[in-house]
């Protein structure tokens, strides 16, 4: 598989996991194990996993990289919910931990490939 093979890849594996992190987040906080009975605006959560999807349906690389520090708060959230819900919500938040183990892997990776080919600067001339 060649590099660009390789982004293409990785960019539907970082848009499948944000689309699936948003799915999931509402669905957790207003049908499946919401906080309160009827849902609740801890659904509103997710809006800022909204903001990144034009950017990586765009390749942009710079969305990749903030991404991937961003993925960090959700995947908090879902290993202290974990932790302390009762089922069905903790098996939730596995999901969520997982899903942000994807996301951020494949943020990683989508970086890695594109910095691959940019030359080093020379050692002080930065």
């Amino acid at each position: 598989m060649n590099k660009a093979n390789q982004i293409e890849a990785i960019r539907w594996v970082a848009l499948g996991s944000t689309v699936a992190l948003i799915v999931l987040g509402v669905a957790w906080e207003m049908f499946l194990a919401p906080v309160r009975p009827g849902g609740s605006l801890l659904a509103l959560k997710v809006l800022p996993l909204c903001l990144p999807l034009a950017g990586i349906l765009k390749n942009r690389m710079y969305t990749y990289r903030w991404m991937s520090l961003l993925v960090w708060l959700y995947f908090t959230e879902g290993a202290v919910r974990a932790w302390s819900d009762k089922p069905p919500g903790n098996y939730l938040a596995m999901m969520e931990v997982v899903l942000c183990l994807i996301l951020f892997t494949a943020c990683a990776l989508h970086v890695k490939l594109r910095f691959k080919g940019i030359p080093k600067l020379p050692k002080g001339s930065y």
